[in-house]
């Protein structure tokens, strides 16, 4: 009698996208390994193919991190904004420059002022 594989389910397909982002938060896969694995992933059917992808990370770490959330939103980012048309990117790129400029400002100003805040009376 030999063991039949048993398949996957969606909710272990993003258990095991969750340890691969976490894998990229730690610096263990580059972006694109994770976009490969996680490729891999969705196209498993069953748990030992799961299994295969993970099988060089070590066991996630009972925290979470905020990391591979930003590795990823940051992903995403630029891969929606490379197809984006040219005049779409132009906006954007003068908009987070703005937004940087005001942060940079702001940012400078607290340091120039020690933080204090004055009242005027």
């Amino acid at each position: 009698m030999t063991d039949r594989p048993v398949r996957c389910s969606d909710a272990e397909r993003e258990q095991t996208t969750k340890v691969l982002n976490n894998a990229a938060g730690e610096g263990r896969l580059s972006l694109a390994e994770v976009e490969e694995r996680v490729t891999t992933v969705y196209s498993a059917q069953y748990r030992h193919e799961l299994d295969a992808v993970v099988a060089d990370l070590p066991a996630p770490a009972a925290r979470a991190s905020w990391q591979p959330l930003l590795l990823l939103a940051g992903h995403q980012l630029v891969t929606e904004f490379g197809s984006a048309p040219a005049r779409r990117k132009l906006a954007v790129g003068m908009l987070l420059m703005i937004a940087v400029a005001m942060m940079v400002f702001l940012a400078a100003h607290g340091f120039a002022d020690g933080g204090h805040h004055f009242e005027h009376h």
